[in-house]
């Protein structure tokens, strides 16, 4: 089987070749050709050195000089490429002492992390190169370290994770030896930043099969190291509606969201949801109760993606789904009730919410039709608010602060205190959203928080 060489990539061996050099395509492009999934992240590795490679292109980038990469620029286009090489001693677990450029592909193809990685192409006939089985182990659906896998989990520790985020990735079996190896070498992803492990563990959770990732994970003690409010919850009984204890449901509310193809964020908040309910189980005699556990899960979940570096925005986004997972919807909310829902958990992040919703219930495994049915009415009436465009922000309000400032109120956090009382009104009576009506209002709210002021 050969590779299909796009145009410009034979082009630009091309340019090797007539310089007396050989350029071949590397890892993930190749891997997910033959299993045809569509990939264009190409990798390029090449027997021309660095400073060879900038004599033979008029337009490059140091971009990793030191460790042999160059992007180099042709035709519009941006190529990463790096010179074959070997690597010494990693003293750090993740980072090699020194890198020597070499000639050969095959010693490069050695360093890689798994057989699967280490196929490549010829750009210049398609012909693929495959040193170490890794055909093989594609068909047969499988991750396997090249050579010893102790050696190329001590070389880089973030490997043992990046073979739980493939095995989720792809729906792939980790062969054992590899596995055995993880767990004897685990605690070594203590050397590895937590942004890198942050990376490779959103992608597991965004994978095909990531519960597959995260079994692997548990099986060899990376979960407890990584995260071990997650790995606290096994084994958690929990009665009631639920058969499973807390873990084993927090993997079937990430397969629901993954099945389902909802965002990563509402996938890691599946995850993560019910983590604090070991710290609020109390057992009633017959089951367990978590009263509160929402808001425990919320905080932990908050250190559990601080400590991995996420963005603030990350950080807001997920904690707040899970803050917000156990509302209770009952048919005899007022609109008024529906209107402060959707103001309190915010326009944007309702649709989100619902998915996890949805998620916890069909992870719930004797949960009936009940809950879904609740939901289903419940984003009718918030579908049904929406559309009719009533006021339900501090910015859809007929006032504002340059209108207090024009009523005689001075200036400062009273201003925050009136908006949200009258935000408050509004949400229970809509029809109170005019200037007059608010105006009034205001000046009543002024001198009530005033009052109590002067009192003081």
């Amino acid at each position: 089987m050969n590779y299909p060489i796009p145009t410009k990539l034979y082009e630009l061996q091309k340019k090797f070749k007539d310089g007396g050099y050989s350029l071949y395509l590397v890892g993930g492009a190749v891997r997910d050709y033959l299993l045809d999934i569509e990939n264009h992240d190409y990798d390029f590795a090449t027997d021309a050195t660095p400073k060879e490679i900038k004599k033979i292109f008029k337009h490059t980038i140091d971009t990793g000089i030191k460790h042999g990469t160059v992007t180099v620029l042709f035709k519009g286009d941006s190529y990463e490429i790096t010179t074959f090489r070997t690597e010494s001693d990693y003293i750090d677990g993740r980072h090699p002492e020194c890198v020597e450029f070499i000639r050969s592909l095959e010693e490069d193809l050695k360093r890689r992390d798994f057989t699967i990685n280490a196929l490549a192409v010829d750009l210049s006939n398609g012909k693929i190169i495959d040193k170490h089985n890794g055909i093989e182990d594609l068909y047969s659906h499988t991750i396997r370290a090249i050579g010893n896998p102790i050696e190329r989990f001590n070389e880089d520790s973030l490997r043992m994770l990046r073979a739980c985020r493939f095995s989720s990735k792809l729906n792939f079996s980790i062969d054992e030896k590899t596995l055995l190896a993880m767990k004897e070498v685990s605690e070594k992803i203590s050397l590895v930043s937590k942004e890198r492990i942050k990376e490779e563990l959103f992608k597991l959770i965004d994978g095909l099969s990531p519960i597959k990732g995260i079994e692997a994970m548990r099986e060899t003690s990376l979960l407890k190291l990584v995260l071990p409010e997650l790995y606290d919850t096994i084994g958690l009984f929990q009665g009631g509606y639920h058969n499973e204890d807390v873990y084993t449901h927090s993997l079937l509310a990430l397969k629901r969201a993954s099945e389902m193809n909802y965002p990563l964020y509402v996938k890691v908040a599946s995850l993560l949801h019910d983590i604090g309910k070991r710290d609020t189980a109390k057992f009633n005699g017959v089951r367990n109760t978590f009263i509160g556990h929402e808001r425990v899960s919320k905080e932990k979940a908050r250190d559990i993606l601080t400590r991995l570096k996420c963005s603030n925005k990350e950080i807001d986004s997920i904690t707040h789904l899970i803050g917000e997972h156990m509302f209770s919807y009952t048919p005899n909310w007022s609109d008024g009730a529906v209107r402060r829902f959707i103001s309190r958990i915010g326009i944007n992040n309702l649709k989100m919410l619902f998915m996890l919703r949805d998620a916890d219930l069909a992870a719930t495994l004797n949960m009936g039709e009940e809950g879904y049915l609740l939901l289903e009415e419940l984003k009718e009436r918030v579908n049904k608010e929406l559309n009719s465009k009533s006021a339900l922000t501090i910015k859809d309000l007929e006032i504002n602060g340059r209108i207090l400032m024009e009523l005689g109120i001075p200036s400062g956090p009273i201003y925050s205190i009136i908006l949200n009382k009258l935000l408050d009104c509004v949400l229970e009576n809509p029809e109170l959203n005019n200037r007059a009506s608010l105006n009034e209002l205001s000046l009543q709210f002024y001198r009530e928080v005033q009052a109590p002021l002067k009192q003081s």
